[in-house]
């Protein structure tokens, strides 16, 4: 098998609403979509993301480079490919958008092996479980007020939601004391709550609020300061009974490993477009084991259902619902709060060009 043509798209999808969190304000998702073409009519398929659509064409633009390096070769080659992909990206840089424009490659390629196999990708890694246990990530943002914190938290408990995420970041820790104690209300004690500061936070007002946060017995503290705040991110680890999570903006093993080292996080939350796709990603999963760091990965929920049902320290997935209408196929949260990983081969999940081309953006 070998691969004939890599196909590139772009849609830019629309949010009900606009989100803020301590750092960011998000009105639109932009995805690259690719498709990896084979002389055996086996294709896959892979996506990638960023806010707006400027930036995302630059992504598209160097992976759309890369496909003299990929024309002619074989898709189950994935380890040879990535290695190649990501010396040739050297003198671009080994993070950034390099692993950005090498993430949808990889995912089709495992995506293809997945089809020929006609077995599901979290099967071929080595099955640990079919049923994911997910947290409802896709609201409690610091842009909502107490009242539609309120019932936002009740209405993911009523779609089957056993833990949710609160995002943090008020100027004033009492306000955001304020925010877990509504959420909190509405939701009763049996609901597992993390909250998520986006790297918001100074190491001091992380600490105050972090050691508010104690008598509330949260899953995690998530990014409370920079994800470069190594020193920061150890002391607060150190300090509070709270574990710190952290390492979504973190590239590769390496990035991952710098934190490993200076003990930054109790839990680590790779991402799976950072992490350069499931092949980097699989050494990670190595990596945090041959260290007992639990990890819970950040979103690309539909993607990274295989990595959680495939690892034992794997503790949640993150369901955000904004790449679901790239799919004709949708996740459904089980009453337990979790979800039934798909037995359709591959990744098990396909573009819906129907619903998509109207929503095409130009490259």
């Amino acid at each position: 098998m070998r691969i004939t043509d890599i196909e590139l798209a772009a849609v830019d999808l629309q949010l009900d609403r606009p989100l803020r969190t301590a750092i960011h304000e998000i009105s639109t998702v932009s995805c690259l979509l690719l498709t990896v073409r084979t002389d055996e009519g086996v294709s896959g398929e892979g996506y990638g993301f960023c806010f707006g659509i400027d930036r995302l064409r630059s992504i598209a633009q160097l992976a759309a480079s890369l496909k003299p390096k990929l024309i002619g070769r074989d898709p189950f080659q994935v380890e040879a490919l990535w290695s190649d992909l990501f010396r040739h990206l050297n003198f671009c840089g080994q993070a950034g958008l390099a692993l950005h424009a090498m993430t949808p490659i990889d995912v089709a390629c495992w995506d293809i092996i997945g089809k020929v196999a006609n077995q599901p990708l979290y099967r071929l890694f080595g099955a640990h479980r079919d049923r994911v246990p997910v947290y409802a990530s896709g609201g409690l943002w610091l842009s909502s007020g107490l009242d539609e914190l309120r019932q936002e938290a009740r209405a993911f408990v009523g779609q089957g939601f056993k833990a949710m995420k609160l995002r943090l970041g008020s100027p004033r820790w009492q306000d955001d004391i304020a925010r877990i104690e509504a959420v909190r209300d509405a939701i009763g004690p049996d609901i597992a709550l993390m909250v998520d500061a986006n790297q918001g936070l100074t190491p001091a007002h992380a600490l105050r609020l972090g050691r508010a946060l104690e008598a509330f017995e949260l899953v995690w503290f998530e990014e409370p300061v920079p994800t470069w705040n190594d020193e920061g991110s150890a002391a607060l680890a150190a300090a509070l009974d709270t574990p710190i999570a952290s390492g979504e903006t973190e590239y590769t093993r390496y990035g991952l490993k710098r934190q490993i080292q200076a003990r930054a996080a109790d839990i680590l939350m790779p991402d799976l477009q950072r992490m350069g796709g499931y092949t980097e990603f699989r050494k990670a999963i190595g990596l945090m084991a041959a260290h007992d760091v639990p990890f819970s990965p950040h979103i690309f929920t539909e993607h990274s259902l295989h990595l959680v049902a495939s690892s034992a320290g794997a503790i949640h997935a993150e369901h955000m619902p904004w790449f679901g209408p790239l799919f004709r196929e949708a996740m459904a949260v089980e009453t337990d709060g979790t979800i039934l990983v798909p037995d359709r081969p591959g990744v098990g999940f396909t573009f819906d060009w129907d619903r998509l081309d109207p929503m095409r953006a130009a490259l």
